[in-house]
């Protein structure tokens, strides 16, 4: 090697993962991952990652606090950057189809620290992320229970955080145990296998579809042009019930709804970290990729038309909130009552979907990981019979489970979506210095005009990053504080790539 101890330690840290190596990995083996997803079952966990508390919980909440009508647009500027992130996954993800997603293809580019904090990112992203979804599904079934089946809710202090209290009637929360309930189960039908999971998602998808595309074709006739006048709202500041100012209207208005509605696109980019269980990766991973994306931005821009359309911004202030949609319905859409309770089974089933989909790519990055000495070795092993990473499975059911079952969910707020567009950056990065260094390398897909599109992705990210407020930078820096004191404590001493020359 020719380098002193000293200077191969100073060094160790940028190490990039040998492309060959990757490669090697990503390989059939008996003892590996079982392929067994096509590309429409990757679009189908596609649909069924994106289509769920983003299009039915945020895109009220944006048009509210941010950009009134023009949340549509709000919905385009999104849908341009996660396209321009998601030709640069495509891109990698069919290059290097291995499980692991941006963590992966960081580690090829930019060396084991940027890897490691790109894997710490995405725990942000697909753990916290998952946990507010099941305390959102809690909320929802209670919903359920009392609008649609008129029967008497769960408790208050069953279902509620133990820092949670009821305004009303005084009373406590203990543990929520329907979220609790809903990580488990899902955990466990991921434990059992992929195939499974996948199906059981695409019965999911198709529910959730057909709801959405009701909503668009029934409510179009019920959309009155005074509530889309003016389409942009003139630019205010919007004070919110926690005091939090927004900038509402004009073009701040759009981006800050932008950052917003991003929620809403989560999921597509969990596609990447199921490569190295999908036949023929090359072909499918960017059809699954760019095609649940594209069918989701259609739908979503027709949906936040419709909506904006029926009921008024006030209405979404005041008496709509989290279930503006099915308010919606039920103050406008007069005869269509039913519609109403079907949005609520359809947002539980896409709850449901969200969860199982961010579940699976939280546990492909621990399996990445795993394998690598960056987090335990025990994250890598595989079932003897189901051949899913099943420890992996359990000790993300411990930590989501946790976290859904004792913490509120509006404590981590837009978290998850300044995590995914921190991800999103750093993959549009990998793309650029992936043609530099490696330019002979197979590329089945090629983004197109690169540098200029992974730079428009970086550019459009980071602008959606801006829009989500300091408030969210302050916390995505603790956390990536506290990942770096785990590398420097414990990962960077067991990372087998840098015991290799030891």
């Amino acid at each position: 090697m020719g380098l002193t101890n000293q200077n191969q330690n100073t060094m160790s840290i940028w190490k990039r993962k040998p492309l060959v190596q990757l490669l090697a990995e990503a390989a059939e083996s008996e003892k590996g991952l079982k392929r067994t997803l096509t590309a429409w079952s990757l679009i189908a966990l596609g649909i069924g990652a994106i289509i769920g508390a983003g299009l039915f919980v945020r895109t009220a909440m944006a048009a509210s606090q941010n950009a009134g009508p023009s949340v549509t647009i709000a919905f385009i500027v999104a849908a341009i950057g996660c396209a321009l992130a998601g030709l640069c996954y495509a891109e990698l993800s069919s290059s290097i189809p291995i499980s692991g997603s941006a963590y992966t293809y960081t580690y090829a580019t930019m060396g084991e620290f940027m890897a490691w904090i790109i894997g710490w990112d995405l725990i942000l992203e697909y753990a916290v992320g998952a946990a507010t979804v099941g305390i959102a599904w809690s909320e929802y079934l209670n919903n359920l229970l009392v609008n649609v089946l008129h029967i008497s809710p769960i408790p208050y202090s069953l279902s509620h955080s133990p820092f949670q209290s009821n305004l009303e009637t005084g009373e406590n929360g203990i543990i929520n145990l329907p979220a609790l309930f809903i990580v488990g189960v899902i955990s466990l039908l991921l434990i059992k296998g992929i195939q499974e999971s996948a199906f059981v998602n695409g019965i999911i998808v198709i529910l959730k579809v057909v709801i959405v595309v009701l909503i668009i074709v029934i409510g179009w006739n019920f959309v009155k042009p005074a509530n889309h006048t003016p389409y942009i709202p003139p630019t205010s500041i919007f004070t919110d019930e926690h005091g939090i100012d927004h900038h509402f209207g004009g073009f701040w208005g759009i981006i800050g709804a932008a950052g917003t509605v991003f929620f809403a696109f989560i999921g597509f980019d969990a596609v990447s970290t199921a490569a190295q269980e999908t036949k023929n990766p090359k072909r499918n991973m960017p059809i699954g990729i760019l095609g649940s994306l594209a069918i989701c931005t259609i739908l979503y821009i027709l949906f936040a038309h419709v909506l904006t359309g029926v009921a008024t911004v006030e209405d979404f202030r005041t008496g709509g909130k989290e279930a503006s949609v099915a308010f919606a319905i039920n103050k406008y859409m007069i005869g269509y009552a039913w519609l109403g309770q079907l949005v609520t089974v359809a947002i539980l089933a896409g709850f449901s979907s969200v969860i199982l989909v961010m579940l699976l790519g939280q546990s492909r990055v621990f399996y990445s990981m795993g394998k690598d000495g960056l987090l335990p070795t025990m994250f890598s092993d595989l079932h003897s019979k189901f051949k899913t990473p099943y420890k992996a499975n359990i000790a993300i059911l411990i930590i989501v489970g946790a976290f859904a079952a004792f913490v509120p969910g509006d404590i981590v707020g837009d978290m998850t979506s300044i995590g995914t567009l921190f991800a999103f950056v750093l993959v549009c990065i990998s793309v650029i210095i992936l043609r530099k260094k490696e330019p002979n390398m197979v590329r089945e897909f090629r983004t197109p005009l690169v540098p200029l599109v992974p730079l428009l992705g970086v550019a459009a990210c980071v602008l959606m990053m801006v829009g989500l407020g300091w408030t969210n930078w302050l916390r995505l820096f603790a956390w990536m504080a506290i990942g770096i004191l785990i590398y420097f404590v414990y990962s960077r001493k067991n990372s087998k790539l840098n015991n290799l020359d030891n």
